[in-house]
């Protein structure tokens, strides 16, 4: 119970549903889930822990604010751990794997045409994580994750009314070009400046695409 209301919420907060600088107060929560407060209440511990939330003295729970340099900090990260990664995968993957994906890719560029925000966050995460797992590491797709969930807590609401949004989709399908091809040195290129436009829709002075 505690970790489908802590999901809920996270996907809340990714979404925008919950803004950053939001207050929430478990008795609140509690009537939502349609549950008693102490499974509300160690959900919000956990996303305290993770970065989620604050923890406002005789009020309740606020949702955070990330700084740029917070952002930054994520991407960069991320960039780190993803973008090698790919590189590596770059020419492993068989016809068929390819084509599965590619159905993934089609979701993601779908979504983005529908200015559908939360559908567009599942199959983008469906995509990178799932492809990061045929590296074989579940602690790299883990530290991923959740690096992934910290940088969705930027208010990312533009990125439906974004030009970008929908180049960005079809770049899953030059990512999976790239893996069919081999070309290691490119896909990690992609990776790393596909992520960095993360940092472009929230406003971030100092990254570019």
């Amino acid at each position: 119970m505690r970790d489908r209301i802590a999901q809920s919420l996270a996907a809340a907060i990714n979404t925008g549903e919950l803004a950053p600088g939001a207050l929430v107060t478990v008795p609140t929560l509690a009537i939502r889930f349609e549950v008693s407060a102490t499974p509300v209440r160690e959900a919000m511990l956990d996303l305290e822990q993770r970065g989620f939330v604050t923890a406002v003295r005789n009020k309740g729970f606020r949702v955070t604010q990330m700084s740029d340099q917070d952002l930054r900090e994520v991407i960069e990260l991320r960039q780190l751990l993803e973008a090698p990664t790919m590189g590596a995968l770059a020419g492993t993957l068989d016809a068929d794997q390819i084509e599965l994906w590619r159905s993934v890719a089609d979701e993601i560029s779908e979504h983005a045409r529908q200015k559908d925000l939360a559908g567009f966050l599942a199959a983008d995460r469906r995509f990178h994580l799932g492809i990061l797992a045929l590296h074989g590491s579940s602690r790299l797709v883990d530290m991923v994750g959740e690096l992934r969930a910290q940088t969705r807590m930027v208010s990312i609401a533009a990125m439906m009314q974004s030009d970008e949004l929908w180049g960005t989709a079809r770049e899953h399908h030059v990512m999976l070009d790239l893996l069919a091809n081999g070309d290691s040195a490119a896909l990690s290129e992609l990776t790393a400046n596909h992520l960095a436009t993360v940092a472009g829709w929230s406003g971030a002075p100092g990254e570019t695409r």
